[in-house]
């Protein structure tokens, strides 16, 4: 690794804290990790704009999966030792995964594709994943509250909810319920719930999960054993929001039940100049004032390039 700027932590090619890999370094990390996912099963595990191929699971998914492995024995290895300590029966608590990163990054996709991988290891079989949408106030909160072109942002959500899921998950409780929000709706569903039933692995995917906060007592990020942040050039964040946004005017927007709906017919350049005023006004916002600060907090950094392709990944050294 380069040596760091003193004036600013970083190296070259990322902060001085962690060890950057290339993608031909890191892919040589899969040792003889098996692929278990076929190209029909990456089909339906990739988000709309995303172009994930098997290559990219080999080489980037794949040695996280091993590394995670090794992770989770070791988290259990740790657990008995306490369990035995304290006199108690040994059951380990599940291993809790935060993935954060800007909207349009395919932290999504990430979050889809890996718990699909782990759950191919027989050590840890079920593997449940969580995003934080659930844990925004419903619309009638957030407009109450003045907070609607704020959603997204850390006051968006009910952390003391979140905290508390986060927190019964990791004590090991049977049964674990969390709220389930429409993207077609925009909102909270009334009445539906996402069930947990003490996992082996949880992963915990959303745009604030390595957020802090001046003088709360517990954060998200305290119940993580592991966190991925995923990260890309905020041009090409920017226009990967923008291929997102015209691709969903042509499909989810036409459901009369969209949040969105009054886009749908909107000329190509009206549609590109209101998928560019709410990236430039919430979103680019939202990433430079609270997402983007927090990535130095995860354990693993995974720089995407233009074309979507993983092309370094940072690991935090021990």
């Amino acid at each position: 690794m380069p040596p760091a700027d003193p004036a600013t932590g970083r190296g070259e090619s990322g902060p001085a804290a962690y060890r950057v890999f290339g993608r031909a370094e890191w892919a040589a990390l899969r040792a003889s990790t098996p692929l278990s996912l076929s190209a029909e099963d990456l089909e339906g595990l990739r988000g709309l704009t995303d172009r994930l191929s098997l290559e990219e699971v080999a080489e980037v998914f794949l040695p996280l999966s091993r590394l995670l492995n090794l992770q989770v024995a070791a988290a259990r290895g740790l657990g008995v030792v306490q369990d035995t300590f304290l006199g108690r029966q040994v059951v380990p608590p599940p291993y809790i995964i935060g993935i954060a990163g800007s909207v349009a990054v395919g932290k999504s996709t990430f979050a889809r594709v890996l718990q699909a991988i782990l759950a191919r290891w027989p050590d840890h079989p079920s593997v449940a994943l969580i995003t934080t949408d659930g844990f925004l106030y419903p619309t009638r909160v957030l407009e109450a509250r003045g907070l609607m072109g704020r959603k997204g942002f850390p006051e968006s959500y009910d952390l003391r909810k979140m905290i508390g899921f986060l927190s019964a998950v990791k004590a090991g409780e049977e049964v674990v319920s969390a709220p389930v929000y429409s993207h077609l709706t925009y909102d909270i569903v009334p009445g539906q719930k996402q069930i947990v039933r003490r996992p082996d692995i949880l992963i915990f995917e959303g745009l604030n999960v390595l957020q802090t906060a001046a003088g709360a007592p517990l954060l998200a990020s305290d119940f993580f054993d592991f966190s991925v942040y995923v990260d890309a050039a905020e041009e090409d964040i920017a226009r990967w929001y923008l291929e997102r946004f015209l691709l969903l005017q042509r499909t989810a927007f036409q459901q009369p039940r969209s949040y969105f709906h009054r886009y749908k017919d909107l000329p190509l350049a009206e549609a590109t100049a209101v998928a560019q005023r709410i990236w430039r006004e919430i979103n680019l916002r939202n990433l430079n004032e609270n997402i983007l600060p927090t990535r130095e907090r995860a354990r693993m950094v995974l720089r995407k390039g233009a074309d979507h392709r993983a092309q370094e990944i940072w690991l935090r050294r021990m």
